[in-house]
């Protein structure tokens, strides 16, 4: 990264820290493109030294992590989004919650475990928290609105570690943390990390919060880490196939299926969603920044990848980790952050080269189509077939499309506007495609009115 972008990202983070008046911040930058680069600010609150190894609480961030096993199970055949929590973990209570409900927050699950465990701290083990169902409520109707719950996230997790034969632990070890090189993300702390306070309203002390072990609730915020690591976990989030290009965590189109917007979390101001345990919010430029927020006793997490955007670089993700559970700034820093590095050094624009020719059996599609009185121009850009608008921004993607095994006058729409509809080419008796049908609706050469007749002998396209 460049310095002089190096010294604007370090005082956005010294800002933070002054204003908030968090004891110990790190942030960090990953992209695939260039070494990862970190900062810290302030001190640890204890004998250790504030560095690049020092972990944070994670909190919330954890849900990410339980998600990711969750859908390598899909991908195994081990379990499918739509069963329910009873069919592969047995529970006295709620059992006709869907796993896809418990991951994007809308299954209507109380939000905490049964009890007051936030006065007292003192959190259950496994068979205790699925125990206690029987008391914990469903508040909302299943599907009815977007209602965070760690209580259903944590029951995923252990869901996890039955079908797979272990502990969520080992069973994340395992899967995640070791396939990616996450070394400094760990269940418990180790000797090197910074103590969460409480820093006064009305002062500047800073008290420090308990230590505790979360146990049954873990699989939703129990992980402890390093700004470099979670900035690294935040790219794998956004771009997989430049932080995994083997894909030995999840394939890249599942992780896209994650960050699909499923519910927003607020119905009059649409600034974040919530898709397969990720939080999504959208950015200027058609561009998305994914991943998730912690808060736990004396820390605060946040850390998002972004996707999409012309100027985003591959593999591009931020962790911002605070020593301070009352500097909401912090979970911003990320998403300025995130921005800034972005508009400062921007992906390298790959110049244009000219292209070997379209197939000749698709030759005779290119050009412009019309289909209910509107546009739509057909190309061969990068090897496939497209299509697109012209009435559409020039930074929407085209729809794309596939042939089908045996048929190339079938495509599939693999990707853009009516993904997954056929696409049909009808040709006369010299070869020459003469007929569309996408998605069942008509397109010919000239504007034409539904019952077949020609509004215009001048309107044809492609001269």
């Amino acid at each position: 990264m460049p310095a002089d972008v190096r010294r604007q990202l370090a005082r956005m983070a010294a800002r933070v820290q002054a204003d908030a008046r968090v004891p110990a911040l790190a942030i960090a930058v990953h992209r695939a493109d260039r070494a990862p680069w970190t900062h810290q600010l302030g001190t640890t609150g204890n004998a250790t030294p504030l560095d690049a190894d020092t972990q944070f609480r994670l909190g919330s961030v954890t849900k990410t992590f339980t998600a990711v096993l969750v859908m390598q199970c899909r991908d195994d055949g081990l379990l499918e989004l739509d069963d329910t929590l009873d069919a592969h973990l047995p529970v006295p209570a709620h059992g006709r919650a869907t796993v896809r409900q418990l991951l994007s927050h809308t299954s209507g699950l109380q939000r905490e475990p049964y009890g007051d465990v936030w006065d007292t701290l003192d959190m259950p083990d496994v068979a205790g928290l699925v125990g206690a169902l029987t008391r914990a409520e469903r508040i909302l109707p299943p599907g009815h609105r977007y209602h965070y719950s760690n209580l259903g996230v944590a029951l995923l997790g252990h869901l996890v570690a039955r079908v797979r034969g272990g502990t969520w632990a080992e069973v994340l070890a395992e899967r995640i943390l070791a396939p990616l090189g996450l070394a400094a993300t760990t269940v418990l702390p180790t000797s090197r990390t910074a103590t969460g306070h409480l820093v006064d309203t009305y002062s500047d002390h800073a008290r420090p919060e308990p230590d505790t072990d979360f146990r049954a609730l873990g699989p939703a915020c129990q992980l402890w880490g390093t700004a470099a690591d979670l900035a690294r976990w935040s790219a794998f989030l956004a771009d997989p196939a430049s932080c995994d290009p083997a894909g030995r965590v999840l394939a890249p189109g599942s992780v896209e299926e994650m960050r699909w917007p499923l519910t927003v979390t607020d119905d009059r101001e649409w600034h974040t969603a919530l898709g397969l345990g990720l939080m999504i919010a959208p950015r200027p430029g058609r561009a998305v920044q994914v991943g998730h927020y912690g808060a736990m006793p004396g820390y605060l997490a946040a850390g998002m990848g972004q996707v999409g955007g012309a100027d985003t670089p591959p593999g591009c993700g931020v962790g911002v980790l605070g020593s301070a559970g009352t500097a909401d700034a912090v979970l911003t820093l990320a998403h300025d952050l995130l921005t800034r590095a972005v508009e400062l050094d921007p992906a390298d624009i790959a110049p244009w080269s000219p292209a070997p020719p379209a197939p000749a059996p698709y030759r005779s599609v290119l050009g412009r189509w019309w289909s209910e009185g509107t546009g739509y121009d057909f190309s061969w850009r990068d090897g496939q077939l497209q299509a697109r608008a012209p009435r559409v921004p020039a930074g929407h993607p085209p729809s794309v499309f596939a042939p089908l095994d045996g048929d190339p006058d079938v495509l599939r729409t693999v990707s853009g506007r009516e993904t997954g509809e056929l696409l049909r080419l009808t040709r006369d008796d010299t070869g020459t495609v003469v007929r569309l049908h996408w998605a069942t609706y008509r397109f010919t050469r000239r504007q034409e009115t539904f019952d077949g007749v020609s509004a215009s002998d001048d309107d044809i396209t492609g001269r």
